[in-house]
């Protein structure tokens, strides 16, 4: 980390909002709790397969149509609608991590804050909004308005440009190393949430900073 930047971008899915809730909804649904991590990761695998063939797909239509799949197999095929609808109501009413109401307050002190999300702006907003964090963020942007999701460089490139700012003046916030690698490829700075303990993959460029909080984050920044 060499600067203080001018704007702390944040990925909202799993960064921001907890995901917990899901498993929860996949129970109720009549499905394992335990299928919700790799359902989100097919998500973004499939996202991604999509974004490297050239397309930039809406992230509720993978969801949607996922789910669909996972119903059918794991319980009886058939019209699974309002299931599908259930779980996806949960998704967009996530809240957020303990941490990050708190970390992002302090965060607004030092910097404008803004989001780069994979998903709508709506999900974005609703988060913040619930979280009582909304008016601390200047930009929610989302890889709809980009020409392909993150971690493709025109995503990152959008965000600067929608910004006002280069790329270097930005830090990306995330939980998910694909995304810190991509925005490190980009030339922003990076900082990695790393509330588990996880270790870093050694396969992609590791962050300017990992820390276990969003509130450690901005500590970090203060210079604590």
């Amino acid at each position: 980390m060499t600067s203080v930047p001018a704007t702390i971008i944040f990925d909202v899915n799993e960064t921001l909002s907890d995901m917990r809730p899901l498993g929860d909804a996949f129970a109720h649904a009549g499905i394992s709790a335990s299928l919700a991590k790799p359902w989100f990761a097919e998500i973004l695998r499939d996202g991604f397969a999509l974004t490297a063939a050239g397309e930039n797909p809406a992230f509720a239509d993978i969801a949607t149509d996922s789910l669909h799949r996972l119903l059918s197999a794991e319980t009886t095929p058939g019209d699974h609608t309002e299931q599908v609808n259930q779980i996806m109501d949960t998704f967009k009413d996530l809240p957020l991590h303990p941490d990050a109401a708190p970390g992002i307050r302090a965060l607004s002190q030092i910097a404008q804050l803004a989001t780069l999300s994979n998903g709508a702006t709506s999900v974005a907003d609703n988060l913040m909004t619930r979280g009582k964090v909304r008016e601390k963020f200047a930009h929610l942007l989302s890889v709809q308005s980009a020409a392909r999701w993150k971690p493709a460089r025109e995503a990152y490139d959008y965000a600067a440009r929608e910004l006002n700012q280069t790329h270097d003046q930005l830090l990306l916030v995330a939980v998910h190393p694909w995304d810190i690698h991509g925005a490190n490829a980009a030339g922003m700075q990076t900082a990695w949430i790393n509330r588990t303990g996880a270790s870093y993959p050694t396969y992609f460029t590791p962050p300017d900073i990992e820390v276990e909080s969003i509130s450690d984050l901005a500590d970090k920044l203060n210079g604590q």
